[in-house]
Parts: structure tokens; C-alpha cells; sequence
């Protein structure tokens, strides 16, 4: 099995320690620039809040950055959190990117907060906004869609633009309402993949063709980091290992430095916890990775595969970027 899949790269724009914000931002854009050197077919960002080590909380403000700064890739939120906003806002919002980016904007939609409640009370929210998900998505999908002209309230920009809808999920919930309404089906399989063979396979049975989509299209979630030996990349995950020890911990800061000793860091209960929840990660050389990449497209079938590399050292990031043509594994473009 070779070159099946497309490869798509989700972004946290993490901020390192002892970097400025702004210092995360520009090495974001790097990222960016590099995956569409690479090839991979889209870009997206994740929406969280309250997160010191993650500057993509404006997520449409910083994806008309990355816009700027690329040409073809496509770019888009994987996701925006709709619990946190009003639906004809995001409209409105990915309608402006798509009046400045044309067709090359994706909007991938969660249910989950993405914070905590202190947050969620802060963005003026209550916790059952999380309960109207169904009509929020409906919502916002009449405002973007042709429908809307004898309406009282539209979305300028954003009416017409029909921007791709995607759904996010880590449970069934979410891949039964994709499958219900006839949308593609993101699985959230690099942090949260107990329920992934679950999810999946009740989004394909249950999928009604809908104007969007004929068929179910699946995206799984990995982390994936390549380098050039594998003690190197497994170094630089500790950085990702420790990140999750820390939010499983709820201490705040930006991201880790990678460590040689992370038996001083975790417990073994901790250890359990993230390699539970990090499962989906493919860490080492390319040797080492591609038959248990290969295994697992294999076995789950997605129809593309969106890979995250939330580490540390740049360099590093960059260099997993270089290397994922050495796979033969993605449809690169």
C-alpha cells in the first residue's frame, strides 16, 4: 500500500518556554509554510482558551495570518468550539477568510468548551450551551449555505459561501450527528482514542448522503513525529508527555522542554494515563514508522489522515515536516 490518503497537519501554535507569544506565532507560520512545502493538503488550528502554551485562542484571527503567509494549502479550524460562540459570529468570521483566502477554507466544528469553567464563564457562556450543538451546527450551516435571501438576518460576508462543514468528535455523539446530517467526520484519535473503533464505525453505518457529501469521508487524528533516529524523536515527544501530565495535573505553562529522565517526572499511573490517551502516536525514524503507520490505515481505513506534532523544539517540528514524503504512505500534492 503506498501514496493512498491525503496528509493534513493540525496546529496548537504552541508557545515554548521562555518564548514570547508573539516568538510562537512566527514559528507557527513557519510550520504552516513548511507542510504546504510539503505537500500536505490542509492546515487547521484548534480553538483553547485560558492556555498559556497555546496562542490559538483567536483561531480565525490567527488562521487569516497563516492565510497571508500561504498560498495553497488549505487552512481551517479543527476545530472552533460553537458551545463558545454565537453561530452567525462564526459565519460571519470564516465567511471574511473565505472572501480573502477563496476556496481553501475548511470549518471543522466541537461540542466540547475547549477550557474550564471559570473560562466558560468568562466567554459568557453557561455549561448547557453545549446541549443546543445540533441546531447550533444547522444553524450556522443556513447562514453559510444559498438559502438564506428572503431571511431578516444573514451573513455578510459568509451567505453563499458554503464553506465545508466538518465535525469533530472523540465520542459517538459527534459521529452520529456527522452521519445524520451528511457532513465529514473528524475522530480526535491523537489525544482521546478509546472510543475511535466505536465512532467510526457507527458514522459510516449510520451516514445519510446529503448536498455536502454522497458517501461518509473519515479523518482520524494521529501524532506523528519523524526524525532521523528514533531515540531523537522519542526525545523530543517527552515534550508532548509532559504537556499532558501537566493538564491531567491542572498546572498551567507553556510548552515542556523534551527530557532524558521522564521516570522523574510522571508517576506510573501518570505514565499509564498519557500512554493511554497518546496511543495513536507513531514516534521514531522513518523505518520505524511506516509499517506501523501502514498498519493502522490499514486496519481503521480512514480517508485522510491529520497528524500533530505538539513539541518543543521547532527544528524538530520542521524536520518531522521534511520527512513525511519519505513515508510513501500520503497523496501529496
Amino acid at each position: 500500500m503506498s501514496n493512498t490518503i491525503p496528509l493534513s497537519f493540525l496546529d496548537l501554535a504552541p508557545v515554548p518556554e521562555g518564548k514570547t507569544i508573539a516568538e510562537g506565532i512566527a514559528q507557527t507560520v513557519a510550520i504552516a509554510q513548511q507542510a504546504e512545502k510539503s505537500g500536505f493538503n490542509r492546515y487547521w488550528m484548534a480553538e483553547h482558551h485560558n492556555m498559556p502554551g497555546i496562542a490559538s485562542a483567536a483561531t480565525s484571527v490567527l488562521l487569516s495570518h497563516i492565510g497571508s503567509q500561504t498560498k495553497r494549502i488549505r487552512i481551517g479550524a479543527g476545530g472552533v468550539m460553537l458551545p463558545n460562540h454565537a453561530p452567525l459570529i462564526i459565519a460571519e468570521q470564516f465567511g471574511t477568510l473565505q472572501a480573502l483566502y477563496g476556496d481553501r477554507i475548511d470549518l471543522g466544528l466541537g461540542r466540547a468548551p475547549g477550557t474550564d469553567g471559570a473560562t466558560f464563564q468568562a466567554l459568557r457562556r453557561q455549561m448547557q450551551d453545549a446541549d443546543r450543538f445540533p441546531q447550533d451546527v444547522q444553524e450556522l450551516m443556513y447562514f453559510l449555505g444559498d438559502g438564506t435571501d428572503d431571511s431578516p438576518v444573514q451573513s455578510f460576508p459568509g451567505a453563499k459561501s458554503n464553506i465545508p462543514i466538518w465535525i469533530l468528535g472523540s465520542s459517538l455523539f459527534g459521529a452520529t450527528l456527522a452521519a445524520h446530517l451528511g457532513l465529514p467526520y473528524v475522530f480526535a484519535s491523537h489525544f482521546a482514542p478509546q472510543m475511535m473503533a466505536q465512532a467510526i464505525n457507527a458514522y459510516r453505518e449510520q451516514f445519510k448522503p446529503s448536498a455536502h457529501l454522497d458517501k461518509p469521508y473519515v479523518m482520524l487524528a494521529a501524532n506523528l513525529l519523524l526524525a532521523d533516529d528514533d531515540a531523537t524523536a522519542h526525545y523530543h515527544f517527552t515534550s508532548a508527555q509532559q504537556s499532558f501530565v501537566r493538564l491531567r495535573r491542572g498546572e498551567r505553562g507553556q510548552m515542556p522542554m523534551p527530557t532524558h529522565d521522564m521516570d522523574s517526572i510522571w508517576s506510573p499511573a501518570e505514565k499509564m494515563m498519557v500512554d493511554n490517551a497518546l496511543s495513536v502516536s507513531f514516534v521514531g525514524s522513518v523505518e520505524t514508522v511506516k509499517p506501523k503507520l501502514a498498519e493502522f490505515i490499514a486496519k481503521y481505513q480512514p480517508d485522510e489522515l491529520i497528524v500533530t506534532a505538539n513539541v518543543y523544539d521547532q527544528a524538530a517540528r520542521l524536520r518531522s515536516l521534511e520527512l513525511t514524503s519519505e513515508l510513501n504512505l500520503f497523496t501529496l500534492q
